[in-house]
């Protein structure tokens, strides 16, 4: 076999592969025979055709499967004598078959790139920290009586908070249109459930009182035929309730799992599961600004053969999300994020390979007994991962960039910010 390889632009290489003809030769005649060992033929008993009549009618066939077997053993051979990486499957053009002369065919693929990690130490990273204090945790509590909140009708004007039961029907112009009308509608004044303006207009209407909203629509309404227009609403108040907010007892605190009542306990368990959420959007935030330093602070040349199986791994995740229409979505839609994710992967995979970082099974078993605590039957949680290979797998990958992460932290330079629960939990909204 004779190999010659070409540069081509980028991570691109032609492998041009020649496999002598006598090798051909007595691949094609090995096919052959095994073909007139079974073949069937009227005339003749089954492996007794002649094989100048088997050569006739299967030929073709042979000379196809040698090709093809050819053509995989031969670049695979190709590919670990040049010691190439390649990075996806080869194109193949240029087959050559005449009988007698050498088999030749062109291999166009993609290779692995060189990746070189500039040094983590020269990085600073920005981390939060923050605590559960307190006031989070009656804050939270208050959050979850709201929850169960039930209406007790009022016979006075309407005020902030409240909720309104109305029949309503709005007009473009002097015309109604579709969509626009509605009876029996319950409405809670400040939840921000309808479009901006119709709430706040409903504030001191009484029961049994008509009146007029006059509202424009959001520029970019889902109705596009409705989008910035300007609308005016009819509407019939049927009934007008105040909130009453349960207090926290003993029948709240079974409402909330806690089978004996015990208030306290409700409070201790609020308090335990919002240390772990806050700890788990401490560590992804800053995990997250740790992989985008890394990314930023390096260049690589990306396969595109890669970046193109990322798109389908992405496409195949929002299906399972149960997504509509991901078909219909052009693919470069998810070019940039299935970018980013391939070039990650690729320098997250140089510094495992450099540092020699090595997979802690015990914190991957730690990592599943503490997911499991928050389910009602753990054991069943942690069978499951252990026993499924794909679950796993995806909880080791997990470890393994975690573990490049704290690798990363601890040479970098790492900025510490004070934080309340509110600025982490939900980032961007007024504490």
């Amino acid at each position: 076999m004779q190999v010659s390889v070409e540069t081509g632009e980028g991570l691109e290489r032609k492998l041009t592969i020649t496999v002598a003809a006598d090798l051909i030769d007595q691949k094609i005649e090995s096919k052959l025979k095994n073909i007139a060992s079974r073949v069937k033929m009227d005339g003749f008993r089954p492996g007794k055709v002649p094989m100048k009549v088997v050569r006739q009618q299967y030929l073709g066939e042979a000379r196809s499967e040698v090709m093809t077997d050819v053509i995989e053993s031969s670049y695979r051979d190709a590919i670990v004598q040049e010691k190439l990486r390649p990075a996806g499957m080869p194109s193949i053009s240029d087959v050559k078959l005449d009988e007698g002369q050498p088999f030749g065919y062109v291999a166009t693929l993609e290779v692995y790139p060189e990746v070189t990690v500039a040094a983590v130490d020269k990085l600073t990273i920005e981390k939060d920290v923050a605590t559960v204090a307190d006031a989070d945790v009656d804050k939270m509590i208050e959050t979850l009586c709201k929850q169960r909140v039930t209406w007790n009708e009022v016979d006075r004007a309407s005020q902030d908070g409240d909720q309104m039961i109305v029949d309503f029907t709005g007009y473009i112009g002097d015309e109604a249109f579709d969509g626009g009308s509605a009876n029996d509608i319950a409405v809670v004044i400040g939840s921000n459930g309808m479009i901006p303006g119709f709430e706040e207009q409903l504030v001191g209407l009484k029961k049994d009182q008509d009146g007029e909203l006059n509202v424009t629509f959001p520029a970019d309404y889902q109705a596009t035929e409705l989008a910035g227009k300007e609308a005016r609403f009819e509407i019939t108040v049927k009934k007008v309730s105040e909130p009453v907010v349960p207090e926290l007892d003993a029948e709240m605190a079974k409402s909330l799992g806690v089978a004996d009542g015990d208030v306290e306990k409700l409070k201790s368990d609020i308090r335990a599961n919002m240390e772990r959420e806050l700890k788990n959007n401490v560590e992804g935030m800053f995990k997250a600004r740790v992989m985008d330093a890394i990314v930023d602070g390096n260049e690589v040349l990306i396969p595109k053969a890669l970046i193109d199986e990322e798109i389908t791994h992405l496409q195949n995740q929002m299906k399972q999300q149960g997504q509509q229409n991901i078909d219909n979505m052009p693919r470069d839609v998810f070019e940039s994020d299935a970018t980013r994710r391939v070039k990650l992967g690729l320098l997250i995979s140089k510094i495992i390979e450099e540092n020699d970082i090595k997979l802690d099974k015990d914190v991957v078993q730690e990592k599943i007994k503490t997911a499991a605590s928050a389910y009602d039957d753990p054991e069943q949680y942690v069978n499951y991962y252990n026993q499924n290979k794909q679950a796993m797998a995806s909880i080791e990958a997990l470890v393994l960039e975690e573990m490049v992460v704290n690798w990363i932290s601890e040479r970098a330079t790492v900025n510490e910010t004070a934080k309340s629960f509110d600025e982490v939990m939900k980032p961007g909204l007024p504490a």
